[in-house]
C-alpha cells in the first residue's frame, strides 16, 4: 500500500508541473486574454509615446539585469514593470492577466528545475552540504532526469531561477501591446537590423494574436455543438484544452490563407523593391524617451555598484 502511495503521489506531483501552467491559462486567463496582451490597442500613456527603439533597449537591460544579480533584484523588477501595466488601456484587465501569466511562470520554471537540478549545484547554491528532502520519488523517476529527492533547496533554487525570466517576459509583452508592427519595423531598420529579420519580428507579432484568434473560435465552435455539454464545470479547462488540440487543423489553414494575404500585401506595397526605405512619419526621441534613457544609464550604474558590492553570482542563491 505504501508503494501504491509514493507512486500515485509522484505522478499527481509531475502532472501538477506539467498541467497546472495550462490550466492557469485556460481557466484564469483564457484565450481571449491572452490574445489581449500579445496584439496593439491605441492609448495615450507613456508607454504608447515611447519610441520602440527606447522600449527594445529596455527589455534588453531588464534581461541583463535580472541575468547577473541576485535573484530579489529580479522580483522588484518583476513587480514594478507589472505595476505599470496599470498605465496600460484596460489596465487593471492586462494587470490581472500579467499576474496570472507571472504565476504560471513562476510554477512552470520552479517546477522545471526543482526536481532536476545535481544535488551538488544546491549544495554549491546554498553553502550547506545537507538538504532538507521533501519527497523521494520513486526509483525509475531517475530515467526522466529527476534527482533521488524533492528539497527544500531544489524548490527555493527553481524559484530564485524564475525570477530572472518574469520580468523578461512581462517587458516583452509591454513591446507588444503598445508598439504597432510598422513601428518596429521602422525602428528595427534605423538601427541597422537586416529588413528579413525585422520583416520576420514583424511577422510574428502580427501572427501570435491570430493564432490565439484562431484557436479561440475553434473551441468556442465546438462547445457550440457539444462539446463537454455534460460535463461539470471543473472539468471545462480539460475540454478546451482538448479544443485546442482538435483546432490545430484549422488554425493552420487560416494562417496559411493569412500568409499569403501578408504575401500580396507586401507585393502591392512594393516592399523591398529599393535598397533602403523611405519614412512617412520620421522616428524621434521625445521627452519620454530621454526620461527612459536616463533611467536605463541609472539602472546599468546600480546594477554595476551592486555587482561590486557581491549581489551577483552566475546561479542564484539563497541571499
Amino acid at each position: 500500500m505504501n508503494w501504491l502511495i509514493i507512486n500515485v503521489v509522484s505522478w499527481m506531483l509531475f502532472f501538477f508541473g506539467a498541467a497546472f501552467p495550462v490550466l492557469i491559462l485556460l481557466k484564469a486567463i483564457g484565450l481571449t486574454g491572452f490574445m489581449k496582451v500579445t496584439r496593439y490597442e491605441s492609448y495615450h500613456t507613456f508607454y504608447y509615446r515611447m519610441n520602440p527603439s527606447v522600449k527594445i533597449i529596455l527589455g534588453i537591460m531588464v534581461m541583463v539585469v535580472a541575468s547577473v544579480t541576485i535573484w530579489w533584484i529580479g522580483a522588484i523588477m518583476t513587480v514594478a514593470i507589472l505595476s505599470s501595466y496599470l498605465t496600460l488601456k484596460e489596465g487593471k484587465r492586462k494587470f490581472i492577466t500579467g499576474m496570472f501569466l507571472t504565476i504560471m511562470t513562476v510554477i512552470g520554471t520552479t517546477w522545471a528545475f526543482a526536481p532536476y537540478t545535481p544535488y551538488v549545484i544546491l549544495q554549491e547554491a546554498f553553502h550547506n552540504s545537507h538538504l532538507t528532502t521533501l519527497w523521494v520519488w520513486p526509483s525509475y523517476f531517475t530515467v526522466m532526469g529527476y534527482q533521488p529527492a524533492l528539497t527544500t533547496q531544489g524548490l527555493i533554487y527553481g524559484f530564485q531561477i524564475s525570477m530572472r525570466f518574469t520580468a523578461v517576459s512581462l517587458m516583452s509583452l509591454v513591446l507588444v501591446m503598445t508598439s504597432t508592427p510598422s513601428q518596429v519595423l521602422r525602428s528595427l531598420n534605423k538601427v541597422g537590423i537586416p529588413t528579413s529579420l525585422t520583416f520576420s519580428l514583424v511577422v510574428a507579432m502580427r501572427t501570435v494574436p491570430r493564432i490565439f484568434e484562431y484557436i479561440d473560435t475553434s473551441v468556442k465552435i465546438q462547445f457550440m455543438k457539444g462539446l463537454g455539454s455534460n460535463a461539470p464545470s471543473i472539468m471545462r479547462p480539460f475540454y478546451m484544452l482538448a479544443g485546442a488540440f482538435s483546432g490545430i487543423v484549422p488554425v493552420i489553414v487560416f494562417l496559411v490563407r493569412g500568409a499569403k494575404d501578408t504575401a500580396i500585401s507586401a507585393d502591392t506595397r512594393a516592399f523591398r523593391a529599393y535598397s533602403k526605405r523611405t519614412y512617412m512619419h520620421p522616428m524621434t526621441i521625445g521627452k519620454v524617451d530621454k526620461m527612459a534613457l536616463s533611467a536605463v544609464i541609472l539602472i546599468i550604474l546600480m546594477t554595476v555598484i551592486m555587482v561590486m558590492m557581491g549581489f551577483g553570482k552566475g546561479i542564484s542563491y539563497n541571499g
